[in-house]
């Protein structure tokens, strides 16, 4: 399978090598190529008057452009950065300044206002005056050499020289020079954000002072060029992002920030944004959000959306205002200095200065399904009703970047609440402070030791109390689209080799009112101890033998079990089992316990339903299908 991958990677990059080939980004073709004058970087001189005129016509626009205003203007006294480093990471003060130049840039250039250009101008310069910009942890190096390029680039005509000197070295020495060291390059060969985000950041740093820097700045270029296609490959084949949704938005978002200054700069994204499942990828941001405003938040996500800028750069390319469903409330709802706080807030002016918000409808499909990595299966009822059922469901590997034991996994929302739930990460320094290696993915990973992190708290099975396995694998292997009875089928087996003989689960939506979680289970030549899983906020009542109330908000919802094998059901403690774990308050864990007699097949369903009726379903082989996978995904890690 790992030579099935590099050779379709080296397929996919052939045209991108193709268009490099005929023209290499030499300093001549770089100096023909780019725009001369500044700014070249997103939004070029006089491009600000499309953007004041969408402002003046359309209030969701003006409230945006209006927040940037009022919150550079509560920038102007506030102190700037200072070089304090947490843990191994600057990045928080990387990410400040970012956000402040950027906003206060933006100020400046729709405004003309002076106060702007010298409260950026003194937050550069502040930060060109750091030692250095922590290149042991190279995003850090990254997002600044981005915020000051930025800032270097839309102020330039107005900087005075001396300051255009400090803040150009700033971003050779302190920048891109250290890119070149490998201890800290190795984000060069990643096949995640941190590609992204890093050749991201050297591309702003080298397009900004590319007429002072040719031959440095073709260099850092053609670099991007040739290596970021190893983090853009994973989206194939549909767009499922294997890091999940929080990070969707970080290495996305600096991706198409690359790409957006490259159009911009030299007239060509060089046929990046055509590499497989990339431009399919808005589907799955959109999609896994729930209709409550909670997103399907595996692995290392958060659980809430936000104000995402990459959205309005798929819609815009794409001719589609309706991937914008779930942004627009953002123009019309809650507080501006919520997504005053995004760092990356102008690109949204920038990147819908075209868009017209009253054109954003509600998306067509109600399932979306993607493999890869990580695949995904993500089924609603309705885009438009807020007590909508949202079913997630997660396939995937354990090996994957960010990821969890969470092969199996789903979230549920209906009435207006969560009742499938998924803890996400718990914050990074809280773990690494005490020594714990977070990172690993090995079978023996100490990160399978944190609480939140393995299958015994996520909504799947576990056999024997035993991990799932880290190099396996799971695909959605069948769905249906079907309004009558959206459903999917996914093949686990290879997560619990060596625990089962085989294992597939099934989820359904029947009538737009039940779900049911079937699983089917064959077990291996001794007898096996299976535990199903659920994750919930909502209060637990065990009713009888195979019944639980959940209870939330006034709010019921009845999780009923059906097998032929007897079950025990039970709750456990949602209490950390280490003193580094976070707190869980809130949360429980119910489901049930079952003993597989040797070498038997048996199934298990659990409805979740608002009453205690329920409806006969058929093995999954019967189940509605009119979409398979191939047999074995090209993406799978076994």
């Amino acid at each position: 399978m790992k030579l099935i991958r590099i050779l379709l990677f080296w397929l996919l990059l052939t045209p991108v090598m193709a268009q490099t080939s005929t023209a290499p980004l030499t300093p001549e073709v770089l100096r023909k190529n780019m725009k001369q004058e500044h700014p070249r970087l997103l939004l070029l001189k006089g491009e600000e008057a499309t953007i004041l005129k969408q402002v003046k016509a359309d209030k969701g626009w003006s409230r945006v452009h209006n927040a940037i205003l009022t919150e550079a203007d509560r920038m102007i006294d506030l102190p700037p950065v200072e070089r304090i480093q947490i843990g191994r990471r600057l990045l928080d003060k990387s990410r400040e300044c970012l956000r402040r130049v950027f906003q206060l840039s933006y100020a400046y250039r729709t405004t003309g206002d002076e106060k702007y250009l010298r409260r950026a101008e003194k937050e550069m310069l502040a930060v060109a005056a750091f030692s250095d910009w922590n290149p042991s942890h190279f995003l850090d190096v990254a997002e600044m050499t981005m915020a000051v390029a930025i800032g270097y680039d839309w102020l330039y005509d107005a900087l005075p020289a001396a300051s255009r000197s400090t803040i150009r070295e700033a971003i050779v020495q302190k920048g891109i020079n250290p890119s070149y060291d490998k201890k800290y390059n190795w984000f060069l060969t990643a096949e995640h954000n941190w590609n992204q985000v890093c050749n991201a950041g050297m591309t702003f740093g080298a397009l900004a002072i590319a007429e002072d820097e040719p031959e440095l700045a073709s260099r850092v270029i053609s670099r991007a060029i040739e290596t970021i296609p190893k983090s853009m490959h994973p989206y194939g084949p549909d767009g499922a992002y294997p890091e999940g949704f929080g990070y969707w938005e970080y290495g996305t978002s600096f991706n198409v920030m690359f790409l957006s200054a490259l159009e911009k700069a030299l007239g060509t994204d060089y046929g990046l944004a055509g590499i497989d499942g990339f431009m399919k990828t808005a589907g799955f941001q959109q999609s896994m959000m729930g209709p409550i405003g909670l997103v399907h938040n595996w692995g290392d996500s958060g659980l809430k959306g936000s104000l995402s800028p990459a959205m309005f750069w798929f819609a815009e390319k794409q001719r589609d205002p309706s991937l914008l469903w779930n942004q627009r409330d953002y123009f019309s709802e809650g507080s501006p200095t919520d997504y005053v706080r995004n760092r990356l807030l102008p690109a949204v002016l920038v990147w819908g200065m075209n868009t017209d918000l009253k054109s954003i409808k509600a998306p067509k499909a109600k399932i979306w399904v993607g493999q890869g990595d990580s695949p995904v299966a993500l089924m609603r009822t309705s885009w438009t009703d807020p007590n909508a059922i949202f079913v997630g469901y997660k396939g995937g590997s354990a090996s994957v970047n960010h990821a969890h034991m969470d092969a199996g996994s789903f979230v549920l929302d209906a009435m207006g609440e969560r009742w499938a739930m998924d803890f996400g990460p718990q914050e990074y320094n809280s773990l690494e402070s005490r020594g714990i290696q977070l990172f690993g993915r090995t079978q023996d990973a100490e990160r399978w030791q944190i609480f939140r992190y393995n299958n015994l708290v996520h909504n799947t099975l576990t056999f024997d109390n035993q991990h799932q396995l880290v190099k396996g694998y799971a695909q959605v292997d069948s769905w249906s689209d079907a309004a009558s009875q959206p459903a999917l089928v996914s093949d686990l087996s290879t997560v619990y080799a060596g625990q089962v003989a085989a294992v597939k689960r099934g989820i359904t939506i029947l009538d737009d009112k039940q779900i049911v979680v079937r699983d089917e289970v064959k077990a291996t030549s001794k007898p096996t101890t299976l535990r199903w899983t659920l994750l919930t906020p909502a209060s637990v009542t065990i009713v009888d033998e195979k019944t639980v109330e959940l209870s939330q908000k006034g709010k019921k919802m009845y999780l009923i079990f059906d097998s032929k094998v007897p079950l025990t059901i039970k709750t456990w403690s949602t209490e950390p089992t280490h003193d580094y774990d976070a707190p869980n308050p809130g949360t429980q864990l119910v489901g049930f316990e079952a003993i597989l007699p040797a070498g038997t097949e048996q199934a298990f369903n659990a409805y979740f339903s608002p009453t205690r009726a329920t409806k006969p379903v058929k093995a999954l082989a019967q189940w509605p299908v009119n979409h398979r996978a191939a047999a074995i995904s090209s993406h799978s890690k076994n």
